[in-house]
């Protein structure tokens, strides 16, 4: 599966939960962070003589560091993720990187009634996909940061390449399907699930967005 951006981009409201990466990148929150290494180092200062202080700074923000890396370190992200929609919860495989989102579903033969692909992008943006190297049809549903449905799609397998068909020949082949919308993360499920679920432009997908938001790359 492949996803191609369009040109021209939108501005988009996301919401995040607080994290000590989200709040750190914060004004106010700098301002806090830097009144409590003030304080830290003040009330070190009343226990330890003037020679340690560097390495009292040292070790307060080296704490800082490790934990902003592990709150959102790509090693640590989870094989799965349970998506919500329509009622129905699909255990999702993701696709949080270049790589994971080129492969997609491509050579997947089928998926189970509650098993599923969900891709994150670093950003909100339009988006198109399509069928190269897909040998099932897929439902897809397109979403936006807040987690509402853009856009709904069956797509269709269609002849793989051939073995005389260049690259870019089979590209434009393909047909394109278009989020409508900035989206930011795409569900895709086997075909004929979404809209028995009543799944549609404007429905609410239930996820960990902001988990995905920190590792998507």
């Amino acid at each position: 599966m492949h996803d191609s951006k369009l040109n021209g981009t939108a501005e988009y409201g996301t919401t995040h939960a607080p994290s000590l990466v989200a709040t750190q990148n914060s004004p106010s929150a700098r301002f806090k962070t830097r009144t409590w290494m003030a304080r830290a180092a003040a009330s070190a200062a009343t226990i330890a003589p003037a020679a340690n202080m560097a390495t009292i700074m040292a070790s307060i923000m080296a704490s800082i560091m490790v934990a902003t890396l592990s709150a959102c370190s790509p090693s640590q992200a989870p094989q799965t993720m349970e998506v919500t929609a329509g009622g129905r919860t699909f255990t999702c495989r993701l696709a949080i990187n270049e790589a994971a989102r080129d492969q997609g579903l491509g050579g997947v033969a089928s998926l189970g009634p509650n098993e599923g692909m969900i891709f994150a992008f670093p950003d909100a943006e339009p988006h198109n996909f399509w069928m190269r190297r897909c040998i099932m049809d897929i439902d897809i549903a397109f979403i936006d940061p807040l987690g509402i449905v853009t856009a709904v799609h069956t797509m269709k397998a269609e002849e793989l390449q051939r073995p005389d068909e260049s690259e870019a020949a089979y590209f434009a082949r393909l047909k394109k399907y278009p989020s409508l919308a900035p989206a930011q993360f795409a569900l895709e499920v086997a075909p004929g699930t979404l809209e028995p679920l009543g799944v549609r432009r404007g429905s609410r997908i239930e996820f960990d967005r902001d988990l995905l938001k920190r590792l998507a790359e």
